[in-house]
């Protein structure tokens, strides 16, 4: 299966590569199997949609396609900056994600 991912939907990240390198955004979607993310606003593609009940008009629509997720970094909400994510054992004995530059927990 691989490594873990570390990323949850609604967290903010920073794109590293690509067309969009350096936006900012919300992760929309997760797909840890495929190891993929979709984030608000950023990798928009077109796509031809048929007229459906759905949709009546049709047309060509702008949606966000999946991103790798290597090539996106969790932006602390704390010290603003791209991080990696650690984990810390609170006193509870629960895991907890953690910012490796400042120490939050980013939940």
């Amino acid at each position: 299966m691989g490594q873990k991912m570390r990323l949850k939907k609604g967290d903010t990240v920073i794109v590293l590569t690509g067309k969009d390198a350096g936006r900012k955004g919300k992760i929309l979607k997760v797909e840890p199997d495929k190891r993929k993310v979709t984030v608000e606003g950023v990798n928009r593609v077109r796509k031809h949609q048929r007229p459906t009940r759905a949709l009546p008009q049709g047309g060509i629509l702008r949606i966000e396609a999946a991103l790798d997720a290597s090539n996106v970094m969790l932006v602390c909400s704390k010290c603003d900056r791209p991080t990696r994510v650690g984990t810390k054992i609170l006193a509870n004995g629960e895991r907890a994600r953690c910012c490796k530059k400042c120490g939050e927990i980013l939940e």
